[in-house]
């Protein structure tokens, strides 16, 4: 019953849609009028530069007028956009996690953007083969592309240089497998502290989860199949992962216990309560200006092999706008992932470059020379994959995050809990062809 209310919320969603649109206002004093939603999901001023990113294109571009919307966390703004779309005022276009791309196209809350691309002749095929495969890989639903990579990030380690030291361990050779993981974290957990922090909040646990889970991959299998239909939660190799972040906690005692907040670990972090933390590059700039020791940043620790998660957020333009305005909402796209913005926009906020041509400006080769530790999201990018993404994406976390809660405070088992997920799961996603 439940499914069928979601599915018919949907449907009327997508009618409001595209009987609503149309009567948006177009114009207003002689410019095309556009309104942006965009998130905030990491700490410092994303929203100012954002705003003042918004506030320069509109200077240089008089005949359109972008109106930006800071919406809260991703989770907020997919709200805000379901809300304003069946007030009969969806955004023209809006920030949203990569992951939910599936969603966006089956529902038609997003558009596709291939005639947009096609439009711009050669220079949109260089345009889109510009993006970093790992980041770009994640904008297809059905061989069409749906969304732009924008606000994208990687999860790397910190780890605290000083306390390394302290404890007799190298302070520039950081853990790069699951066992020098456990071996480190034993010698730098005291009274005071734990040895490593991992996010396993509603959230946050399926992002961290993919990394685990790629790095114990014997053939690099994510945690789902590449069309988003068909989940993979409970192979044996994750249920070793999923038991490890278990015996992190109980049999190794170098991980607080219980559900660890991802909003409590910078925090944490920074007061040297956690040695090392599992966390977002976008969280980068907040802890360089924060910390009051020296601090590294590695690569996550291997295990069969090297893995990472990818994540954060790409530009997507709503269905049933005009022509005008699709138009106007792709020349803002591409004024805000120009290489030179690019490169800015990572170094004044820690998430990642999306665009290989980033990388040859004068912004970021002054960057990495004056902060090398931003150098390692980028690198460890040739071993990353997207996080869990499938269709139903907002059910799917829910289901994984809930049975991963249900292991990590001893209600089921490792196995029981994935073997639940995988059941839960396959039935929600059994419909989708």
């Amino acid at each position: 019953m439940k499914k069928k209310i979601f599915v018919l919320l949907f449907l009327s969603l997508i009618l409001v849609i595209s009987g609503c649109s149309g009567n948006k206002e177009e114009k207003k004093d002689g410019k095309v009028k556009l309104v942006f939603y965009y998130p905030v999901n990491v700490g410092g001023p994303v929203a100012k530069i954002v705003e003042q990113l918004t506030n320069d294109f509109n200077k240089e571009n008089p005949d359109i007028e972008v109106e930006a919307v800071y919406t809260g966390n991703y989770d907020d703004t997919v709200t805000k956009i379901q809300t304003a779309a069946q007030g009969g005022n969806p955004p023209d276009l809006f920030v949203s996690l990569a992951t939910q791309r599936f969603t966006m196209a089956s529902s038609e809350m997003a558009m596709p953007l291939d005639e947009l691309i096609a439009e711009d002749g050669e220079e949109g095929k260089k345009y889109i083969d510009d993006f970093l495969e790992s980041f770009i890989e994640d904008s297809y639903v059905d061989g069409k592309i749906y969304s732009i990579p924008f606000q994208r990030s990687t999860m790397v380690l910190y780890y605290n240089k000083d306390i390394f030291k302290e404890a007799g361990l190298d302070p520039e050779k950081a853990p790069e497998t699951w066992e020098e993981l456990v071996e480190i974290a034993k010698k730098v957990t005291n009274d005071k502290r734990k040895g490593v922090g991992i996010a396993l909040n509603s959230g946050s646990a399926q992002w961290a989860f993919t990394g685990f889970a790629l790095e114990n991959s014997i053939d690099g299998k994510n945690l789902m199949s590449d069309d988003g239909k068909k989940v993979f939660f409970n192979t044996p190799e994750n249920v070793e992962a999923l038991q490890f972040w278990i015996d992190l906690q109980k049999k190794y005692k170098v991980m607080a216990d219980g559900i660890v907040q991802w909003t409590d670990l910078p925090t944490q972090f920074l007061a040297g309560e956690v040695v090392m933390i599992y966390h977002t590059t976008g969280n980068l700039s907040n802890i360089a200006k924060n910390a009051k020791f020296n601090y590294g940043v590695a690569f996550l620790p291997g295990h069969k092999r090297k893995g990472a998660p990818t994540g954060g957020g790409n530009f997507y333009i709503s269905s049933g706008i005009s022509k005008e305005k699709q138009k106007a909402a792709w020349k803002f796209i591409k004024y805000l992932t120009t290489p030179e913005r690019a490169a800015q926009w990572s170094v004044d906020t820690g998430y990642v470059a999306t665009r290989k041509s980033a990388f040859e400006t004068d912004i970021m080769k002054k960057y990495y020379q004056e902060r090398p530790q931003a150098k390692v999201a980028f690198e460890q990018l040739k071993f990353a994959k997207p996080e869990l993404t499938t269709y139903n994406a907002a059910e799917i976390w829910r289901i994984l995050n809930d049975n991963i809660q249900s292991a990590i405070t001893g209600e089921k088992s490792a196995k029981d809990a994935l073997d639940n997920a995988q059941n839960q799961a396959t039935e929600v996603l059994k419909d989708i062809n």
